[in-house]
């Protein structure tokens, strides 16, 4: 979703992890005092991210650049200082998940993969549609794209709700599988700096690049978990050379070399008609 956000429609977001915490605070909450079902309750995560981003787009959408990429970090901020201060959700030491019936490690696994299908799914979908070509006029020049039509504010708003509601829905399976949501870790601008270094080691503004920087990110991660604290210094250092190499990034290197897209969101505009 940073991908669609920054890569494709230039909302520059540094608080992500905004919706990640909101999301899985709204599914421990939800089943945990109030025993409703698991799967209904991953549901109202997204819902109630995409109540915080409508909130959230009051003020951010009134800054661009980098002042909007602050403002969505000292939202995430302000949130993780609140959940940190509330009893109800036992403050800072954290709530444990206990839904009325406990989905299976199978099912939890199921429930990921769909999520990531129908993310992907998403964001092809838009992008091959009008929608998406606004997106991207938009993200190249906000002033020209006014001029010949596209509705800036609603398509800003647009994708900025797409966002928070996948978001917010992925991390109540994320916590599903966890057990256990801490503020100070749900609300970490770790997450941000995580989706970063995915989406530039695989190619930002490529469908593709996502996948493929997860899969490394993944790899590598569980390769340096042995490193302790310097895992992320090292993390930061291959990226760096993988950005020498490829400066766009994996996939976004390999389509200008080869010209081959697997997914690609311009297709459906670059069609002769007949």
């Amino acid at each position: 979703m940073w991908n669609l956000l920054t890569g494709y429609s230039g909302l520059l977001s540094l608080g992500q992890q905004a919706f990640i915490g909101f999301g899985g605070y709204t599914m421990a909450v939800t089943t945990s005092y109030y025993n409703i079902n698991i799967w209904l309750s991953i549901l109202a995560g997204g819902v109630t991210s995409v109540l915080l981003a409508l909130f959230m787009s009051l003020f951010i959408f009134r800054m661009s650049g980098i002042f909007f990429a602050i403002g969505t970090w000292i939202f995430a901020e302000i949130l993780m200082l609140w959940f940190s201060n509330w009893e109800y959700v036992k403050y800072g030491t954290g709530l444990f998940v206990k839904p009325p019936n406990p989905p299976s490690m199978t099912m939890i696994y199921y429930a990921a993969l769909t999520m990531g299908v129908a993310a992907l799914a998403t964001v092809y979908l838009i992008l091959r549609s009008k929608i998406g070509l606004g997106l991207m006029a938009m993200r190249d020049n906000e002033a020209v794209s006014s001029s010949m039509g596209v509705e800036i504010f609603r398509s800003k708003l647009f994708c900025f709700l797409v966002a928070a509601f996948i978001t917010g829905t992925t991390a109540g399976v994320l916590y599903v599988f966890q057990i256990f949501i801490q503020p100070y870790k749900a609300f970490a601008i770790d997450w941000t700096v995580s989706l970063v270094f995915i989406v530039i080691i695989g190619g930002i503004g490529t469908i593709e690049g996502p996948i493929v920087g997860s899969l490394i990110f993944v790899l590598l991660s569980q390769y340096l978990s042995e490193y302790g604290h310097i895992s992320l210094l090292l993390l930061g250092i291959i990226a760096i050379i993988i950005i020498l190499v490829a400066p766009k990034g994996i996939m976004g290197t390999l389509q200008e070399k080869t010209g081959f897209e697997l997914l690609s969101p311009r297709r459906l505009f670059s069609e002769e008609p007949g």
